[in-house]
């Protein structure tokens, strides 16, 4: 295995050139690429909205209102189609789903169901839809009463071409406020994505996307004082509405619409020439100018109101026909909300209210302070692994660091060419994609060391590490790359930038550890002509260990049967510290503008504000602080209204950093969801070691992993560390590196049974542990430490992300050991290979030549 032919040659070193060559133009600023010449490649990873700022909004469509909406349209239909056959009806009215009329005359019902029958013609139709789709079926409980029901699929249909329209509406507003590289995309079948990376205003955004923003200009109904249709009834066809004033004014409004701002072609901010206020000047289309020049022609002296979202903005007196099609609008408006308003009138009404379930908003300041403490947290864990891999093998240490320098290259390089997003978790996911990259050249060296050991040349001992340890990195890396992809699929939002670095981090680390790796240690063979292998500077491990693991594994089941049930009724009793993205609320993080923040002035000036739960706690350094916020129990809107609150109140002294706040809708899904991804991971692995090994293999990796997610969540209880999504991807990730360390020994495990097929198994399992040992130990530390490093200078907002990532990784490394290996023998491996005697004995017995087959 290690000749490399000339062409085998050139494609690695291609790989690797190309890894360097499409990841350099992150290490440049942007004005040094521009000045590049243009067959360079210049695209740089594109940073989540964590690392440069911005807003993260999930927006709902409310199917009700949809309903009811067509509701009401079909009672306007119902009412105009009778009155133009003049056929007489009365109990016309709407409830549910359903729109119900009864025709007064007998005579009238057939020429009544003939004069309706368009209401339930179809309303589409395709050649891949299996039929027509009908928005209403009529039914006739009695005679004469005429019953109109809206169709599950009619509101689907609805409810998709509602969601298609508001995109593209929501798309226009975004892009009129000038921001680079929004994404507006479909989530589901009935919400809308937008992240606008980089946003200095996120409160802006929010109002203008929160705005139907559906106008219309219809006349004031003076015969009667509005006074008097408030205290009374309104007049038919007319409705108070009041005014945007404070106070507001009220207003009675025929209900008439003149004309809608679907025939406004354009809007625009500009100035009153006569007071020189913010207006919006506005010019409608041919027919909307023909409609509004001939109304107001009609009704010269009378005033009219311009309506948006049922408040009216103002209400002028036509003094004189307005014939050209345009004209202004004004009001109490700043210049920016002047601009706004033109935004919304210009992008167009939308087709139904949308409510703001999710919303993660990132300051940018925050964000620079992400990238500095991610580039100064993988710079440590990279100088401490490179060190450490230096100090344990000399010179083969340092081919495994050259080695992990491309390996992390080739996925900044995958990463940039794929216009993958780059999140705080990401960066986690590079730190430990370093720690578990020298695992596989782990593995390699100490099985060349064994081979060596046990007589073998140089050169054969080098070739049979490369071959033996093949199969092992496969296997492990591949039950990691099995949660990697459950994330993905099942995770959002950051947890899937995790999951992307950490599957680009695994497939690189194979390429680099068994080819690029293998030809460099071949290239120092060929070259150098080496006697015995590099002198290393520090043994965690000694050879030839014999440690009795079996020995002791009763003690260690009673203990590890002890966690887990204290982790259970933990769980059960007091349970964890869950964050929003599983019970709902908000969490703001704040900074003081000036001196430390005084938490307990904070926690004051909130419980005024009649929020429920406010808990206000110190967070990083004495000007942060963090604020969180009971879920409200007026729903979605209620939520956005807390927020708003607590800026209004805190806004004139400290900055908002970070805005997460998740609806009651998004909480139940991100639990379930968080839930299933577990048990979807593990019913994956399970079928995969089953596979590749034997059902006892499976059935222990399994229980052995369940061990290690029980005991971390029995840590999250005690140590108080907050449960959030960034929770689920510490969680699989540890059951990736348990599954991981499990699989080598397993391996090891499979391969001595092969070899010493009398042997008793508690002495095999002995062997096979002591046999890794060496293994186990120093990439548990390269893990640790580069997790450490992401621990004290990451940054508080993966403090607790890495906290239960070490302590996975250390109840990973105990499992695969003290639980994993001895429950082959509770599964009767090898059932006839065992007796009592045999088995006390083996427990501290290491085997002799003899005992070969």
């Amino acid at each position: 295995m290690l000749y490399f032919s000339r062409w085998k040659t050139i494609l690695i070193w291609l790989a690797v050139l190309l890894g360097v060559v499409f990841s350099a133009p992150n290490l440049v600023s942007q004005s040094t690429l521009a000045n590049l010449p243009d067959w360079l490649p210049k695209r740089q990873m594109t940073l989540g909205l964590d690392l440069q700022g911005g807003s993260h909004i999930l927006l709902q469509i409310e199917r009700q209102d949809l309903i009811d909406e067509r509701l009401e349209t079909t009672r306007d239909d119902i009412r105009r189609l009778l009155r133009d056959e003049r056929i007489g009806y009365t109990g016309l009215s709407g409830t549910g789903r359903t729109v119900q009329v009864r025709v007064r005359e007998q005579a009238d019902i057939e020429k009544a169901k003939e004069a309706l029958s368009s209401l339930t013609d179809p309303i589409s139709a395709g050649l891949f839809a299996g039929g027509t789709v009908s928005e209403l079926e009529l039914s006739e409980p009695e005679p004469g009463l005429l019953r109109y029901t809206l169709t599950d699929q009619g509101i689907t249909y609805r409810l998709n071409s509602a969601l298609s329209q508001s995109i593209e509406v929501v798309g226009r507003r975004v892009n009129e406020l000038g921001t680079t590289e929004p994404v507006i995309q479909r989530q589901g079948d009935d919400r809308i994505l937008v992240q606008v990376p980089g946003l200095q205003d996120p409160q802006r955004l929010k109002d203008i996307l929160g705005q139907t923003a559906k106008l219309t200009f219809q006349m004031v109904d003076s015969t009667v004082p509005v006074q008097e249709a408030i205290e009374g009834r309104p007049p038919a066809g007319s409705t108070v509405m009041y005014s945007t004033d404070d106070p507001p004014v009220p207003y009675l409004i025929e209900n008439r619409v003149i004309v809608s701002g679907e025939n406004l072609v354009d809007a625009q901010a500009s100035f009153d020439q006569r007071t020189n206020e913010p207006v919006v000047s506005f010019r409608f289309d041919t027919k909307g100018a023909s409609r509004f020049g001939q109304a107001t022609q009609q009704n010269v002296g009378r005033l009219f109101a311009i309506i948006l979202d049922d408040q009216v903005i103002s209400a002028p007196q036509i003094r004189e026909p307005i014939l050209g099609g345009t004209g202004q609008i004004s009001g109490n408006f700043d210049v920016q909300s002047a601009n706004d308003l033109a935004v919304l009138l210009r992008a167009g009404a939308l087709p139904a209210n949308l409510t703001i379930i999710e919303e993660r908003t990132v300051g940018p300041g925050l964000g620079q302070d992400s990238i500095d403490a991610g580039k100064l947290a993988g710079m440590i864990g990279a100088v401490l692994v490179v060190i450490f891999m230096f100090a344990a093998y000399g010179f083969l240490g340092l081919i495994a660091n050259l080695a992990l320098i491309a390996n992390v290259g080739m996925i900044v390089a995958i990463l940039s060419v794929l216009g993958a997003t780059l999140t705080l978790p990401g960066i986690a996911g590079i730190v430990l994609t370093m720690g578990m990259a020298v695992d596989s050249n782990v593995l390699i060296y100490e099985r060349i060391r064994e081979e060596r050991r046990n007589g073998r040349s140089l050169i054969q001992a080098i070739d049979a590490g490369f071959s033996r340890a093949l199969a092992t990195i496969v296997d492990a890396n591949l039950t990691t790359l099995i949660a990697a992809v459950v994330l993905f699929y099942l995770g959002s939002g950051p947890v899937k930038g995790f999951a992307v670095t950490l599957a680009i981090g695994i497939v690189t680390t194979v390429f680099t550890a068994f080819t690029f790796t293998r030809w460099m240690v071949a290239t120092w063979v060929r070259r150098a002509r080496p006697k015995e292998l590099p002198r290393s500077f520090v043994t965690l491990i000694r050879p030839g260990t014999k440690i009795p693991f079996m020995g002791m594994r009763r003690w260690m089941f009673g203990l590890s049967s002890v966690l887990s049930i204290g982790a259970v009724v933990l769980f059960m009793t007091v349970g964890m510290n869950y964050g929003i993205d599983f019970k709902g609320g908000s969490l703001i993080e704040v900074q003081s503008r000036e001196g430390p923040a005084d938490v307990g002035e904070i926690r004051g000036r909130l419980s005024e504000l009649n929020l429920g739960e406010v808990q206000v706690q110190q967070f990083g350094p004495d000007t942060d602080v963090l604020i969180r916020v009971q879920a409200q129990d007026g729903g979605e809107n209620a939520q956005q209204s807390a927020v708003a609150k607590v800026q209004a109140e805190l806004g004139d002294d400290f900055d908002m950093r970070r805005v997460e706040t998740v609806g009651p809708t998004v909480s139940s899904e991100l639990a379930t969801q968080g839930t299933i991804g577990v048990l979807v991971a593990l019913a994956l692995i399970l079928v995969y070691v089953w596979f590749r090994f034997e059902w006892q293999f499976a059935v222990g990796a399994i229980v052995a992993t369940v061990h290690d997610i029980v005991i971390t969540i029995g840590f999250f209880v005690v140590s108080g560390i907050e449960f959030n999504q960034s929770s689920i991807a510490a969680i699989l990730t540890i059951v990736g590196y348990s599954l991981n360390d499990t699989v080598v020994v397993y391996d090891r495990v499979r391969e001595e049974l092969r070899r010493y097929k009398k042997m008793p198994l508690p002495q095999l399992l002995n062997l096979a542990i002591n046999e890794t040992l060496s293994r186990t130990t120093m990439t548990s530390l390269t893990t640790i430490l580069a997790l450490l490093a992401l621990f004290l200078f990451g940054g508080e907002v993966i403090r607790s992300f890495t906290a239960a990532m070490l302590f996975g990784v250390i109840f990973g490394t105990y499992s695969s050991i003290f639980i994993a290996a001895p429950l082959l023998i509770l599964f009767k491996l090898r059932p006839g290979a065992l007796s009592q005697e045999t088995d006390d004995k083996a427990s501290g017995t290491m085997p002799t030549q003899a005992s070969k087959a």
